[in-house]
């Protein structure tokens, strides 16, 4: 999806992308033709009832969750698991400002909410995995914040949550660093 050799899956390792399609954002604002970029370890269960879910973080992506959390006789073991890592929209591998084209790349890129983030990944994991329930949605950081609005926005498709190192509402510190990267 991007040209630049960092958002590249010789770097951060292999990932899938799933069309999203236009997606109605909660500004409302559309985001035409998006893609989520996502990382699957393990095999998902006939019954589908061994789905984790874990988002990643800001300027956080697949590969680097991959190397930290996932192996065997850890918690998130692919021989019990299948582990879906959903690549935020923005962060290089997905849909983002240095991969989109003119109006909406660049400094013309939508503003993007957790919300929309996870409606995005309910997309993926609904329609491309036919999944209705995870049995763990987890996250740290900004995947905290993704984690609390899916246990919020869609409760019946998470058997359980849980947030690491997140709040789940943004900071007054958190507000001041995020204008800081924008100024």
């Amino acid at each position: 999806m991007s040209n630049c050799v960092y958002y590249s899956r010789e770097v951060h390792g292999p990932y899938d992308v799933f069309e999203l399609g236009d997606l109605d954002l909660e500004s409302g604002y559309r985001l035409r033709g998006g893609k989520l970029a996502y990382r699957t370890i393990g095999s998902l269960a006939p019954s589908k009832d061994n789905a984790i879910l874990f988002p990643t973080w800001y300027s956080g992506t697949s590969g680097i969750i991959e190397q930290a959390y996932v192996g065997a006789g850890r918690a998130l073991d692919p021989s019990k698991y299948f582990i879906i890592i959903a690549n935020q929209i923005g962060n290089g591998l997905s849909t983002s400002p240095s991969n989109s084209a003119v109006p909406t790349g660049g400094a013309g890129f939508p503003i993007i909410t957790i919300g929309d983030d996870v409606v995005a990944q309910h997309k993926l994991v609904t329609e491309r995995f036919g999944i209705s329930k995870l049995e763990l949605v987890l996250g740290g950081s900004m995947g905290a914040q993704q984690t609390y609005e899916w246990a919020v926005r869609f409760p019946d498709a998470v058997k359980r949550a849980a947030p690491i190192a997140g709040t789940a509402k943004v900071t007054s510190h958190n507000r001041l660093l995020v204008q800081t990267f924008i100024d």
